[in-house]
């Protein structure tokens, strides 16, 4: 994050701190910059603030405290997440080092793979990890990134969680969404997942957006990507398909729909 940027976040904090929200249109007007210019700044903010709804606010803001628990998930188009996660598996080449993302759509890549893959995972969701230590997996290896335990996502967070994958070499990172829309792009429900997402998009050598069709053209509280971030994007579903059309109608990254 350069200065000015750095300037801008310190404006608009200030200026959410005052007023709750802020539309994005007004923001930028705050700041003498493009909406876009905005969306870079949110950002690198590391979740601190976040654009809901075409409005900015303050990620500890109550009134937008994410309606997510991963038990609730679990069950949703699981038949489409088993489809996910086999395609996402074949993608996966020996002695590559995967980030597998948290939630419940990625949860059962890693029993997707070759029982003798020479792979290393990396994850900071505990159901991942759970789920790995089940499986009889000689020569695969994995990394638990530890930090301030959220129950409601089975996930750990805190700057600790995001250096450790600045550090790491990560070949692949899948990553999971709870929403994606073509122009606003990606989106989670809880704050203390964007700062890990980022980081494993920025530093991976392709990431790669996993996201069943009921979460197309959905906006959850926290963004934390560009649609164009992501070197590949998998779907599922007639609505995939269709969605499929409009991303390359937009020149956006290639979708596979299963």
């Amino acid at each position: 994050m350069n200065g000015r940027s750095a300037q801008r976040l310190e404006r608009l904090s200030e200026a959410l701190k005052r007023a709750g929200t802020l539309p994005l249109a007004e923001a930028a007007a705050l700041c003498g910059v493009s909406e876009m210019t905005i969306r870079r700044d949110i950002a690198a903010s590391s979740g601190a603030i976040a654009s809901f709804g075409g409005h900015l606010v303050m990620a500890d803001n109550p009134q937008f405290a994410a309606a997510y628990h991963l038990d609730t998930q679990k069950d949703r188009f699981a038949a489409a997440k088993a489809r996910l996660c086999r395609e996402a598996a074949a993608r996966v080449e020996e002695g590559d080092t995967l980030f597998i993302d948290c939630g419940t759509t990625l949860v059962s890549l890693c029993a997707q793979l070759p029982r003798q893959s020479n792979v290393t995972v990396v994850t900071y969701a505990l159901n991942v990890a759970n789920a790995f230590s089940q499986l009889d997996l000689p020569n695969m290896r994995l990394v638990v990134l530890g930090g301030l335990y959220y129950p409601a996502s089975q996930s750990f967070g805190g700057q600790d969680v995001t250096t450790a994958i600045r550090r790491l070499g990560i070949n692949k990172a899948f990553i999971s969404a709870a929403g994606v829309q073509i122009d606003k792009g990606a989106s989670c429900f809880h704050f203390h997942e964007v700062a890990p997402k980022q980081a494993a998009i920025e530093h991976a050598e392709r990431s790669i957006l996993v996201a069943d069709e009921s979460k197309l053209e959905v906006m959850r509280p926290a963004f934390f990507a560009e649609l164009a971030e992501f070197d590949a994007v998998i779907t599922s579903g007639e609505p995939g398909r269709a969605w499929q059309a409009r991303v390359a109608a937009a020149d956006g990254p290639a979708v596979s729909v299963v």
